[in-house]
């Protein structure tokens, strides 16, 4: 059935979802000792696949062969114990228990009394982090860690396990760039070892660096594999996408435009030890004007976006003007009234509720205005959601449709949409493409700068510099809680955007 060196095997794989079919015949082939890159735009079906083989779905059509033998994973946990071990996109943690109560959860070390082994336990987390590079206790709370932090979480479990099979679904979307390279380390000494590797990614520079062999999903079907070698950037989107992309690039500034929003001197202390997160932020942004906000990890960017928005009230201090008026956004509430709405970082845990549809989620900002007689305006609540299904592309069977069965572009638009119901003056972005294909990606920067020619003032944070360089007016970077550059996009480059970032690093 299978030659030496395949571990794993998939043949007429079918899934299908409520209105959706997520996979359709779906056949491919992991090897030993090799790194495979799953390639696809977002509702491809790579997400849904890795989930069947690393048994989180235990249900669907077709067979998987493992090590020779015909396998079914009843689940997560079954999957682990023979082998196969997955690294989620979606942060699998459990946000109040610490770093070594995740790595070790569900399979606890006891001691010869028959009680956990918390010393041991710990001892091999940190042993963990140290390889990972992480610098945060092991006692630290996950709720307490950045997004990238907790990535590197998830990390840590996988590795944990003896597996045989490692499938890495965006391991490097919210990790900084020294944090890519110590992975991809990792990633050489498992492949040494002879496991298999099967890595997720849009980032196809990436691929192209570690990946032996590539498969691409498209639209559910498994359309091509082959070897790496050889293969260009533009021959891997257009086996994505069945046609050429050409990526979305700003291509008028704007200079000297009126005042939208202006920040002054704003500070925000920090909780958990002396000193400030922030410290004298100040910068203008103006009407129509898109502001790309770069810097690496710990920076400050999302703290900078979230005190604008008045989710720290209590520690941050400065000034916030809209249009020459200062505003008080001591709270999210009157932030929103006075025209602020913020697309946060982490979509699946603060911009959606997974469990409601699409409808109801675009809705949940407009409450008020769709209250008629102390129930919700069902026509109204209808109207608005097909009007930003429309207007904004979301590809949904229905508007009923629940937002987790959603591929990550269309989750990002129903965020977008949810706030764009409040017609907002400033718009904040917190990496709004994170984890989506270079199609959405594309549309989701037409929509950007469609927003900026309505007259919206645009602050986006993004990790990523060919990002920020293409859409962006004016670039502003961040070290270490300080604002250390500001360059028009025309006249910037990634290394000098990448000096003014490491500016305050020791």
């Amino acid at each position: 059935m299978t030659d030496t060196a395949t571990l794993l095997e998939v043949r007429n794989i079918t899934k299908r979802f409520p209105g959706v079919i997520a996979l359709d015949d779906v056949s491919l082939s992991i090897e030993a000792g090799k790194v495979t890159a799953l390639i696809g735009e977002n509702g491809a079906g790579k997400s849904t696949l890795m989930k069947i083989l690393s048994g989180v779905y235990p249900d669907f059509e077709g067979t998987i062969y493992y090590k020779g033998e015909t396998a079914k994973f009843a689940g997560p946990k079954d999957a682990q114990q023979q082998g196969v071990v997955i690294i989620h996109q979606e942060l699998n943690l459990i946000p109040y228990l610490t770093i070594t109560e995740n790595v070790f959860l569900g399979r606890e070390l006891v001691t010869q009394y028959g009680t956990m082994d918390k010393s041991r336990m710990r001892k091999r987390t940190q042993e963990l982090l140290d390889r990972l590079k992480l610098k945060v206790s092991p006692d630290s709370q996950v709720f307490k860690l950045k997004v990238g932090q907790q990535q590197i979480v998830e990390i840590a479990k996988a590795l944990l396990t003896d597996a045989e099979l490692i499938i890495m679904d965006e391991p490097t979307s919210a990790i900084t760039g020294a944090e890519v390279e110590v992975l991809f380390d990792i990633i050489a000494d498992l492949k040494a070892q002879n496991k298999a590797i099967v890595y997720v990614s849009h980032k196809l520079d990436e691929l192209f660096r570690i990946a032996d062999q590539y498969v691409v999903l498209r639209d559910g079907k498994s359309i091509e594999s082959g070897e790496m070698a050889g293969m260009t950037q533009d021959q891997l989107i257009g086996k994505m996408v069945g046609r050429k992309i050409e990526v979305m690039r700003k291509t008028t500034g704007r200079q000297d435009c009126e005042a939208l929003l202006e920040v002054e001197n704003l500070s925000l202390k920090s909780r958990l030890k002396a000193g400030n997160v922030l410290s004298n932020i100040s910068f203008k942004i103006g009407k129509g004007e898109i502001v790309g906000l770069f810097g690496l990890m710990g920076a400050g960017r999302t703290e900078l976006l979230e005190s604008i928005f008045g989710l720290h009230p209590a520690h941050a201090n400065g000034q916030v003007l809209i249009g020459g008026q200062a505003v008080c956004c001591d709270s999210p509430a009157r932030a929103i009234a006075a025209g602020l709405a913020l697309v946060p970082e982490d979509r699946k845990k603060d911009g959606l509720v997974l469990g409601l549809g699409v409808k109801n989620n675009i809705s949940l900002t407009t409450l008020e205005e769709m209250e008629k007689l102390g129930a919700l305006n069902d026509s109204q609540e209808c109207a608005l959601a097909d009007h930003y299904i429309r207007e904004l592309r979301i590809k949904t069977p229905s508007k009923d449709q629940t937002a987790r069965n959603l591929s990550g572009g269309n989750q990002q638009k129903i965020v977008l949409a949810k706030w764009l119901a409040t017609r907002p003056k400033v718009l904040l972005l917190d990496e709004p493409t994170r984890g989506i294909d270079i199609n959405a990606k594309t549309e989701i920067y037409k929509l950007i700068i469609r927003l900026a020619d309505e007259g919206l003032g645009i602050l986006m944070v993004s990790s990523e510099l060919p990002e920020i360089l293409a859409i962006s007016d004016r670039i502003l970077v961040m070290s270490e809680g300080r604002l250390t550059g500001e360059f028009l996009a025309s006249e910037a480059s990634e290394d000098g955007i990448l000096k003014k970032a490491i500016s305050f690093k020791q």
